[in-house]
């Protein structure tokens, strides 16, 4: 069974890690947002792609599930005695990725080129795809300040601005990067990782193309959200400041024209029956992976999951 993933973000890199174990690195593939992409300190930073492959790598902290295993930190403490702005925390074998990938773009290399090397280069043996070699960035409308990049609202006001929308900036010209969308026919089944809806998995669906390939397909999710909290991220407050109780339910009625089965936690158990009336088959089983017996064991049952109806 070929199958494809939509992941962003720490909840997605969790996934696809399990993911791994179960599958042959021939038949599983990962599409990974970019929107959360950005430019810092003259360096093509992409969060989401190095949490994927770094968890991929086996490299990634374990204690926060981004950035580098053993990582220093002497260049952004030098950034700071410097008067620098230290708000988004760069460590020295981070920096070095970015680093890396910012000389390799001026040579003209795409950013899919550049993920696929990386991922050689770190013994990556599936597939990972960025979602566009085409800039796009999401810009977050807030009540406080007004419409701003995503990471500033994230790491630099940690989520407490208030979220009234978002635009996807230079996704009505995007186009998918290579391989995504050959990827997307040849898979049997696609899974949206437990990754934020509107600025993770919304964001690959809207480069052009993408989600018109998957219409057809055999589509499961996996919910972010249990007990109306977020396991990691913003998704449950962006929830509450768009006016919408946080829900297993609500996660699944935003995906609902595109679902087959919807993956809940136990804790949310009562939701299950109205999902199943909107025509979306539900799986209830604990979600949380906090190690990687966990991880392999929701990847697996959500395999047999997909493949039971």
């Amino acid at each position: 069974m070929k199958v494809v993933a939509f992941a962003g973000g720490v909840g997605g890199a969790k996934l696809v890690d399990g993911l791994r174990y179960c599958l042959d690195p021939k038949d599983f593939s990962i599409i990974v947002n970019t929107g959360d992409d950005f430019v810092h300190f003259g360096l093509k930073i992409c969060p989401d792609l190095d949490t994927i492959c770094y968890t991929l790598a086996n490299i990634s902290n374990p204690e926060t599930g981004w950035g580098r295993k053993e990582e220093s930190w002497r260049v952004w403490e030098g950034i700071g005695e410097l008067g620098g702005p230290t708000w988004f925390r760069l460590g020295d074998k981070d920096l070095a990725t970015h680093l890396e990938r910012t000389r390799l773009l001026s040579q003209g290399l795409s950013l899919s080129e550049i993920t696929t090397k990386l991922c050689n280069l770190w013994g990556v043996q599936v597939k990972v795809y960025p979602m566009s070699d085409d800039p796009c960035s999401t810009i977050v409308f807030t009540k406080e300040l007004g419409e701003i990049p995503f990471q500033e609202y994230f790491v630099k006001h940690q989520t407490k601005l208030t979220v009234e929308s978002f635009r996807f900036n230079g996704i009505d010209s995007a186009m998918p990067a290579p391989g995504v969308l050959e990827a997307i026919f040849e898979a049997d089944l696609i899974i949206f990782c437990p990754s934020n809806p509107w600025v993770s998995i919304d964001t690959i669906l809207s480069v052009q193309g993408i989600r018109q390939s998957i219409i057809q397909k055999r589509i499961i999710a996996v919910s972010p959200i249990i007990a109306g909290h977020a396991v990691k991220g913003p998704a449950a407050k962006m929830f509450q400041d768009l006016g919408i109780v946080p829900s297993a339910l609500r996660v699944a009625d935003h995906y609902k024209e595109l679902l087959w089965g919807f993956i809940l936690d136990s804790a949310d158990e009562t939701d299950a029956a109205m999902i199943n009336q909107w025509g979306i088959i539900p799986y209830v089983t604990r979600i949380l992976m906090p190690d990687l017996s966990n991880r392999k064991r929701l990847a697996e049952e959500a395999l047999q999951f997909a493949v039971s109806f």
